[in-house]
């Protein structure tokens, strides 16, 4: 039922598109688009050999973790968007939202999307140049699609991207089901006296709070994988109840010289607690260093703030370490201590092909979860061939 009344919704743009053509301004336009992924990987030392150990194992083998269909709108100062994603057969709305555009400084945008939070909002799930997404900014929740209103401003020397949302879940089902919706808000501000193709220098903080959102509206469930999606292996896992609200900040910097550019975040979370209990406290970071080893520069990309993805033809290596802290005794939660060393290299092949190749080596340690190992490490080897449009 989901899917057919997304195919009439784009129907019914196509149609509107026809009637437009008689309209000298504004003019209607509407574009398919869609994205392939095709992964294979293989996992090196990181399965256990005690025996009816229940944590999962890693298999080698190949994967299409994502396939999306969609269309993009624009009618004047409006825009809208509708993805539906197809990944491992299962069908689900992607981003799905309509925007308005002020003036050229500043618009509004409504719907089902990533809010401006973080370095890491500016680039969609397939298009991490360091292949996946930090453990940390998946760990911390940092850019979940969210239902949410955005106001975004972006002016010289200076950026900000704020948001008010509810739950992701709040898309699923409706709030009767739900009994309660979590809701938040959150910013992303950012000072460059630097930002033209090839020589940027970015500072910025990114502030979120929102209130409990598990099953009950009393907890919060935080957790992440493996860098993988070949497998689907638990890396680390946290449950904190008795809660009121989580407080995150998270500092950004970004530095691109020519062809070669550098960006780290620091992520810090505060779940506040109820009934006694102990306030749970983690933090995380991460640094990457890129580099065209065929292209001239890295370009800048304003309108979210990072870098743009490079031209058809270059050739990039990405150098990336991540460190997780999801344990605090003091909460008696320990959810694990993760870290990550990864290398990649991206192939822009053309404008709507890249392919990818990484190499990983990831651990975890002082882990106490039901199922999981207390201590764990691999080493991943993985290709993506990937088609957008």
């Amino acid at each position: 039922m989901k899917t057919l009344m997304i195919v009439c919704a784009v129907a019914s743009l196509c149609a509107f598109s026809a009637l437009a053509d008689d309209v000298s301004t504004p003019k209607f336009s509407i574009k398919p688009t869609g994205r392939i992924l095709m992964d294979g990987a293989v996992y090196m030392g990181g399965n256990s050999k005690i025996e009816n150990d229940e944590d999962t194992k890693f298999v080698d083998g190949v994967a299409i973790p994502d396939l999306r269909l969609g269309a993009k709108a624009s009618y004047g100062k409006w825009k809208a968007k509708i993805d539906v994603g197809f990944g491992y057969g299962k069908v689900g709305l992607k981003d799905t939202y309509i925007e308005y555009d002020i003036n050229e400084n500043n618009f509004i945008r409504g719907g089902y999307f990533v809010p401006q939070w973080g370095l890491n909002s500016e680039t969609s799930s397939s298009m991490k140049p360091s292949y996946e997404e930090p453990t940390s900014n998946e760990f911390f929740y940092a850019n979940p699609r969210l239902l949410a209103l955005m106001w975004v401003y972006d002016k010289g020397q200076y950026f900000a991207g704020t948001s008010v949302f509810t739950e992701a879940n709040a898309m699923k089902k409706n709030a009767t089901e739900m009994g309660k919706q979590s809701w938040g808000v959150q910013t992303r501000l950012l000072y460059r006296p630097k930002h033209i193709d090839g020589d940027v220098l970015q500072l910025g903080c990114s502030f979120n709070y929102s209130s409990p959102d598990n099953e009950e509206h009393n907890g919060f469930n935080y957790s992440a994988n493996f860098p993988s999606r070949v497998s689907k292996v638990t890396d680390l896992s946290a449950t904190i109840d008795h809660a009121k609200g989580s407080f995150k900040l998270s500092p950004e910097f970004l530095l691109i010289k020519g062809n070669m550019a550098f960006e780290a975040q620091y992520y810090y979370m505060n779940v506040i607690r109820k009934d006694g209990f102990k306030n749970f406290k983690a933090h995380g970071a991460y640094g990457m260093f890129r580099a065209l080893l065929i292209g001239s520069q890295y370009t800048y990309t304003h309108t979210d703030a990072g870098v743009a993805t490079p031209a058809a033809g270059s050739l990039e290596m990405v150098l990336g370490y991540n460190y997780t802290k999801g344990s605090d005794s003091s909460a008696a939660v320990w959810g694990g201590i993760s870290q990550d060393a990864n290398c990649t290299f991206n192939y822009y092949v053309n404008s709507w092909m890249i392919a990818r190749l990484r190499y990983s080596y990831t651990t975890v340690r002082d882990r106490k979860v039901e199922n999981l190992l207390p201590k764990r490490h691999v080493n991943i080897l993985e290709a993506r061939l990937q088609i957008i449009f």
